[in-house]
């Protein structure tokens, strides 16, 4: 596993339960800010879901991913809700509400 995503690995820890971050805040944190891509790579290649919340991770835009590695846009949605994340009928959270613990 390369450098670069344990380090994205150890960023999606730090987000809080109830709460997201996004692709390209997590690249920062991994100290590559235009790595955005290569975050959502990593998290798709996540060897410890449990552990690793891949699920708190939205675009710029907190758009849940379409494609979220673990079994579609509905189990992210459905493991956010648990959480207390409201999620919008088109997949969308509010970055205002649940992006406030950075």
């Amino acid at each position: 596993m390369s450098n670069f995503y344990q380090r994205v690995y150890k960023a999606v820890q730090k987000i809080p339960k109830g709460k997201v971050c996004t692709y390209g805040i997590i690249a920062l944190m991994a100290g590559s800010p235009k790595a955005s891509r290569v975050v959502g790579y990593a998290l798709h290649h996540n060897p410890d879901p449990k552990n690793i919340p891949c699920h708190r991770v939205v675009n710029r835009l907190g758009r849940l991913a379409p494609g979220f590695a673990f079994g579609g846009i509905q189990i992210q949605k459905q493991l956010l809700e648990a959480e207390g994340v409201k999620v919008s009928d088109d997949g969308y959270v509010d970055l205002k509400v649940y992006m406030d613990w950075l």
